[in-house]
Formats: C-alpha cells, structure tokens, sequence
C-alpha cells in the first residue's frame, strides 16, 4: 500500500481482504483503525468500516477533515447517523446486492434445523452410527409449514420467494403492509401476535433500531408454538440472548438457528453453544465469493466518491436529510 503523503488519508478497521486492498492501493494511504482512538495530528479524510466497530460522535471529531464514511455491508446500525449528518459527514453503505444472497442462507439455516442436518453430520462421522435406524433422528418439515417474516423488506421478499418453491403458507409482518408483495409473492400481512401463534418458522430480517432492539424476548417467545423455529438473520440484539436461551431450555419451543448473536461472538462457555437444538453460524449472511467482491467494489466507489467530494453512488439517507 503506497504511502505517499499526498494521497487522501483514511483510516480502517481490519484486517481489510485482498479484494478491497487492491482497489484502494495507490488511491489512499490507508491508516490503522488505532488511529482514530486519539486525536489526529494530521487530516483523516475518511474512515472505511469493515467489521461494525462503533462510530460516534467522539470518533468523527478526533479525526479532522473526516468527509466520508464507507461501509462494508448494508447494517449501519454501528455508526451514528445523526452525528455524521450533523457533521457534514457523508455515510454509504452497499445495497442490492446480498438481499438474495443473505435470504439463501436463511434458508439453508432453516432447512438445517428443520431436519437436523448438523446433529446428522456429527451422528454420521462418530462411532454410534453403525447402523441404520429408520426412527432415529426425525426433524420437521418443511414443505406445507407455515413461515413468518418479520421484516418485508428486500431481503424478507426473497425469503418468501424460496419459501413458495417449498409449497409454505407465508405470513409476514412489517411496520406497514406490502400490498404489491402480497399480489406477486402470495403472502398474507398478519399481526405480530398472529404471526408468532400460527408459525412453524419464525426468520427475523428486520434492521437493529431502537424499535427492533430486544423485540423478541420471554412474551415473544411465549406466544410461539412449541413445535417451533425461530431463525435470525437481522442481527443479535434483535432477540433477548437470555430468554431465548430459557425457551430452549424449558422446550417453549424447539429450535433455534443463528446466523447472528448477542454479543458476537458469543463466550466459548456459553449455554447455547451446547443445545443440540441450536444451528450457529458466524454471521455469514453475505458470504459468496460473488457478494462480497461486489460489497468490495461499492464500498470502495462511496469512499473515493466521498473523498472526491462528490454524492456518493450508495449513500445512506441520514437523519437531517
């Protein structure tokens, strides 16, 4: 990476792939991420996140000449939009490209816990399978069940796209109902109340906001049947790690898949490491070697762009604007 001193200075959490440095090499002098723990000497023209660390307002303000910030993803929930906008602070992000992506391995994790596919694998390679039992190890299925989405957003609308290749009875909640979804996919608006009753998978794709924070905990989780699946794909702290881990516990219902948790990563001690009944996986929603060349390339475009001073390709709509 060149460090040329008279290349616009941006500072970056990482280690930054391979992809991502190729595109910024002899574009910017890149900067450690420690760099924005104090203040700097010299301007920082930029701030490129790539793993959700925390943005604020004491952030941007240690670094003067901040013009852009550029983020690795879509989920901004870790930078203060406020603050940048109120700072004249350009945020982007990378939209339209990981919705289908993202909904694929929502339903890989579905199907995963539906029939028990890692416990499978486990049984498969130990020395207990040694013959077959046609009892053992039944899972759910899939095809005919019911499947609420909360979140009809891009991402809930390709879920529902691949639910109805599997024959399932969609319902969805969202802060308001999707009338145009509803014609093209078949999917019916329902209560939130309604929707956790009378589904057999619960997928949870909504952002991380103040409203979504914590917005499944003990009575959420109350209201699902026993027999269900709740499967998040939005973000940790949309669910109540304690009571989700008591519901599975307790058999209040009877799975969980994660491609999200909270905290994330979780202790390597922690109960729900252990549940048989719990599918993890390290939050990978976006991880195609397609997808994330893409996220690469946007990123990258809404960072020179900002750096440039011009309207960025993907920018995220602030508070104030």
């Amino acid at each position: 990476m060149s460090t040329d001193a008279a290349l616009p200075r941006v500072v970056a959490d990482g280690p930054l792939d391979a992809t991502i440095r190729r595109l910024l090499d002899g574009r910017v002098e890149l900067l450690p991420w420690n760099v924005a723990r104090e203040v700097s000497p010299d301007p920082v023209a930029g701030l490129y996140t790539y793993g959700h660390p925390l943005v604020d307002s004491a952030m941007m303000d240690r670094l003067r000449g901040l013009r852009v910030i550029s983020n690795y993803g879509v989920g901004v929930d870790h930078i203060r939009l406020a603050d940048a906008d109120a700072r004249g602070v350009a945020v982007g992000n990378t939209p339209g490209v990981l919705e289908a992506t993202t909904a694929d391995l929502g339903f890989a994790l579905l199907l995963a816990s539906a029939r028990r596919i890692v416990e499978g694998d486990r049984y498969a390679r130990s020395p207990a399978f040694v013959t077959y039992d046609p009892g053992y190890m039944l899972g759910r299925e899939v095809h005919g069940a019911t499947l609420g989405i909360i979140g009809m957003g891009n991402i809930g609308r390709q879920v529902a796209r691949r639910a109805r290749a599997f024959d399932m009875r969609v319902l969805y909640h969202n802060r308001r109902p999707r009338p145009e979804v509803e014609q093209e996919l078949g999917v019916r608006f329902a209560a939130r109340d309604e929707l956790l009753a009378t589904s057999d998978y619960v997928m949870l794709v909504v952002p991380l906001t103040h409203e979504t924070q914590g917005l499944i905990g003990p009575s959420e989780l109350a209201l699902m049947k026993p027999t269900a699946t709740l499967i998040n794909l939005a973000r940790g702290p949309v669910v109540q790690t304690g009571a989700l881990l008591a519901a599975l516990k307790k058999g209040r219902i009877a799975a969980a898949a994660l491609d999200v948790t909270d905290p994330e990563p979780l202790p390597r001690d922690h109960e729900l490491l252990a549940l048989p009944n719990v599918v993890i996986t390290p939050h990978v929603g976006s991880a195609t070697e397609q997808t994330r060349r893409r996220m690469a390339e946007i990123s990258v475009e809404n960072l020179l762009a900002g750096l440039r001073g011009e309207p960025l390709p993907h920018a995220v709509r602030t508070a104030g604007a």
